[in-house]
């Protein structure tokens, strides 16, 4: 499978019920775009020999290979039979979950894990390990909580590259889903690097909430054009973004975020607000860097 023409929606699994729940939600999403889906699996040691590569016994290696392909096996049986017609592919790596995971991203449309637990929810708060979210050729999804099949895919916009983004892809995932979609600005007033910074909304004499009204109304502008069919909702709040964002997440089926936001230390390879919606979220999360318009 190529990036170009039909990339793939890409789920990492590992036998557990949150794989299978991502694998699940995998699935819809390739029949929505027609695109096809690999169920990948990595079985490798993190951290083991040179670039994530597992040197390790080879009767250990050997067991961990069979069980893997049986997490395949029966993981591509059960979509097969939940959607069926849907072009299915399986795909080991005997690499690092995490070095195995950004090099498939290089030919996928999306990539698609279960809610990060244990050893993983490591990898998306600033540990040494590689941050998939902030480091993926592809947007990553992360599912978690309970999507709203009824409610609204809910956007995070500050006026950043990266929230225009995050805009483009939420667009499009409301489209698809024929839901509605909510466009939420937050501010708070500790927030000087925000309100001040190059694609702030702030202007001399406004007020904020004017402000924000007046930067939702140009960055949706152009989208709205394009998918006239999405109903918008606009939200201008005074609280910090991730507050309102993970409020929101609550009854919606999908939380659009950049990677990075405004303001923040250039050394954080993840934002705080996208990390604690990584966390925290009530619903699946779809997290975008600029390269992946």
């Amino acid at each position: 499978m190529s990036a170009t023409g039909n990339p793939p929606i890409v789920v990492a699994v590992d036998g557990s019920d949150l794989a299978e729940a991502a694998a699940l939600w995998a699935a819809g999403e390739a029949a929505r775009r027609r695109a096809p889906l690999l169920v990948f699996s990595a079985y490798g040691y993190e951290d083991a020999g040179v670039g994530g590569r597992m040197y390790a016994p080879s009767d250990w290696l050997t067991i961990r290979e069979a069980e893997t392909d049986e997490v395949l096996r029966r993981t591509r049986a059960a979509l097969e039979a939940a959607v069926p017609g849907l072009e299915i592919a399986t795909e080991a790596s005997d690499r690092g979950p995490i070095p195995a995971l950004l090099e498939v991203s290089e030919r996928a449309r999306l990539l698609v894990t279960g809610e990060p637990v244990g050893a993983i929810a490591g990898l998306f708060s600033g540990s040494p390990d590689v941050d998939l979210a902030a480091k993926a050729h592809c947007p990553v999804v992360v599912v978690r909580g309970n999507e709203n099949v009824d409610g609204p895919v809910v956007v995070g916009v500050d006026g950043s590259p990266l929230s225009e983004a995050a805009i483009a892809w939420a667009f499009e995932e409301a489209s698809l889903h024929n839901a509605r979609l909510v466009a939420l600005y937050a501010w708070h007033d500790g927030d000087t690097a925000g309100l001040f910074s190059d694609g702030n909304v702030a202007f001399q004499g406004e007020p904020v909430q004017e402000s924000g009204r007046r930067l939702l109304a140009q960055r949706l502008a152009g989208w709205q054009e394009k998918y006239p069919e999405v109903v918008v909702e606009r939200r201008v709040e005074h609280d910090k973004p991730r507050h309102r964002l993970l409020s929101a997440s609550r009854d919606a089926r999908l939380v659009v975020v950049g990677s990075r936001g405004r303001g923040g230390f250039a050394g954080l390879v993840l934002g705080s607000t996208s990390q604690a919606l990584l966390h925290h979220a009530g619903c699946p999360v779809l997290v975008v860097r600029t390269e992946n318009v």
